[in-house]
């Protein structure tokens, strides 16, 4: 019996002694920040970025979502950065309307599908695809946000939805380096599509919307 317990010991001794050749994933050959480095002239192993590199927290093109939409902007193009919020964040002046209290894209068909794409890739989860507010993150036991067909949203400035995709609202966290501005934009314009898909006014229906309408109207009267 002592036989088998000394035997037991010196097996878990023996695989306590292996556990340094698990650090493979957090004690890793790297470099930590600004670390001291003899490979360098200058000693330091954080290197210069070379001419022509994208700023990863600023600008339309350090966006990830969307890739380069169009060409890059510069800075004589668009005036100097302006800060937008408490972390770090900026937008260039006239950078696609980022101040704006309305939509400054075009409303195309392109817009709008671009738009239903990014929210169903980055909204729909919590808000739902028809924007109800019941996505499959809330019926898991989170939070709801609220649906856009509330009036108090459907009254909101386009500007509402841009700030709120940009720096997050309640347990809502940023998109902002995750979305670029061109899609914030488009998906604004996706939710309006979605509030009207339930609340657009008679007058702005087309000939075969109103003939449908009224044709629903009057067999509801029979």
């Amino acid at each position: 019996m002592i036989r088998r317990a000394l035997g037991v010991l010196v097996i878990a001794l023996a695989l306590g002694g292996c556990e340094r050749g698990m650090h493979d994933m957090y004690d890793q050959p790297k470099y930590k920040s600004l670390a001291p480095s003899p490979l360098f002239a200058n000693g330091n192993s954080a290197r210069t970025p070379p001419p022509g590199s994208v700023a990863s927290a600023a600008g339309e093109a350090a966006d990830s979502s969307g890739g380069r939409l169009g060409a890059l902007a510069t800075a004589a193009s668009v005036g100097p950065a302006l800060p937008l919020g408490g972390e770090g964040r900026s937008l260039a002046q006239g950078d696609m309307g980022a101040r704006a209290e309305a939509n400054p894209l075009p409303l195309t068909m392109a817009l709008l599908q671009r738009g239903q794409q990014r929210y169903d890739i980055y909204c729909a989860v919590c808000h739902g695809a028809a924007g109800d507010g019941d996505g499959m993150i809330v019926r898991r036991g989170f939070p709801a946000p609220p649906t856009y067909h509330s009036e108090r949203l459907r009254d909101a400035p386009d500007s509402h939805f841009f700030q709120v995709i940009t720096h997050g609202y309640g347990v809502m966290y940023p998109y902002a380096d995750r979305v670029s501005v061109h899609d914030r934009w488009a998906i604004v314009a996706y939710i309006r599509a979605l509030q009207l898909s339930r609340h657009a006014p008679v007058h702005q229906l087309d000939t075969s919307d109103r003939a449908q309408l009224q044709n629903s109207a009057a067999g509801a009267s029979r």
